[in-house]
């Protein structure tokens, strides 16, 4: 198991609480301090209230089965990148089973995919199979799946998975119609809108800073999920591609953000040519070789230290660079195995995007 996937169990232990499973029908309160009213019983894959894109009745640390297009962004941005890795790994991909069904199982806390049919799609979970059974979850399957809080009006907002669930969206067997489960951190439903978000600043689960590191509203955040709804963060992008390099991932809510304030404010790297795979990777190299060398309580942004934000004691974890992550992520598009950074030039070239 990777440093970054236990550093995703530590952080959702932490946080997630019981997965609770919602079999009956609850009571809740109508946010803006209306009448109470009765809560429709929901069930896992029922995809909400009656009416459609409502969770009112999710419990935290439930396991709701959403469909994408309902779910609502806590952020402005997106590192372009990292959802072009996925989607060249999902659409030009060499692996014997596709890349985006063992992202769809891990997302909806099933391990990874034990088989595809060869007609298999995304948007048809039935056409493919996961290595562990719906029911037969364990700790360590939940703890990396993408989160959710339910706001007012029974709205899911995503504080955990904008990438991947953008992927699932983007690609041409999914679509805002695809349905994967995400855990529930907490039901504030209760709350008037003002307090609501009030309460996600102050738990951290909302990101309100636009790419050039200026303050934006609540209102400015997108509506829904899909490229075209971001604004494109390079800094968080090539955050992405330091895993396990300079960084363990996992360890607070928008991390990798804190980190892109850090490069983008310090000019660590400067900038560097996101079509050439040689510039991208020693830009990569630069930033995590800076990382490693802050002291663990220096801080970096917002207040956030070094080692709050996980930086490694050692870069590449004390590896060789032909060894380890650094290794794998310097690997070409043509090899059988390519990296990260090889996939998600080779789709934004071949989609002109």
């Amino acid at each position: 198991m990777s440093s970054s996937t236990l550093g995703r169990i530590r952080w959702a232990a932490a946080i997630a609480g019981a997965v609770v499973a919602v079999t009956s029908a609850v009571s809740w309160v109508v946010p803006g301090e209306a009448a109470a009213a009765a809560c429709n019983t929901v069930s896992s894959g029922s995809g909400g209230l009656a009416g459609g894109g409502a969770y009112g009745c999710a419990k935290a640390g439930e396991l709701l089965d959403v469909r994408i297009g309902d779910v609502l962004p806590t952020q402005p941005s997106l590192g372009y990148d990292e959802v072009y890795y996925k989607l060249g790994r999902y659409t030009l991909g060499k692996d014997e089973i596709n890349k985006k069904f063992d992202d769809w199982c891990e997302a909806n806390g099933q391990g990874v995919a034990a088989s595809a049919t060869p007609g298999a799609k995304l948007s048809d979970p039935s056409s493919f199979a996961c290595t562990i059974a719906v029911g037969k979850e364990t700790a360590d399957s939940i703890a990396p799946m993408k989160t959710v809080v339910i706001g007012p009006g029974g709205q899911a907002y995503l504080t955990d998975g904008h990438h991947t669930l953008t992927s699932f969206l983007e690609t041409p067997d999914g679509g805002a119609n695809s349905h994967v489960r995400l855990r529930v951190l907490d039901n504030l439903s209760n709350l008037s809108t003002q307090d609501f978000w009030d309460r996600m600043k102050a738990n951290g689960w909302v990101w309100l800073q636009d790419v050039a590191g200026k303050p934006i509203q609540v209102g400015q955040l997108p509506r829904t999920l899909g490229l075209a709804n971001f604004a494109d963060d390079k800094y968080r992008s090539l955050m992405y591609f330091g895993r396990d390099i300079g960084y363990e991932a996992g360890t607070i809510p928008f991390q990798e953000f804190y980190w892109g304030a850090w490069m983008r404010d310090s000019n660590v790297v400067g900038d560097w040519n996101r079509n050439d795979p040689a510039a991208y990777l020693a830009a990569v190299k630069t930033v995590t070789e800076k990382q490693v060398a802050l002291g663990a309580g220096t801080v970096v942004a917002a207040g956030k230290t070094a080692g709050e934000l996980g930086a490694l004691a050692a870069w590449n974890d004390g590896k060789a660079a032909t060894k380890g992550e650094f290794a794998k992520l310097s690997v070409p598009y043509s090899e059988a195995k390519p990296g990260k950074i090889a996939y998600a030039i080779e789709y934004r070239l071949r989609n002109k995007r």
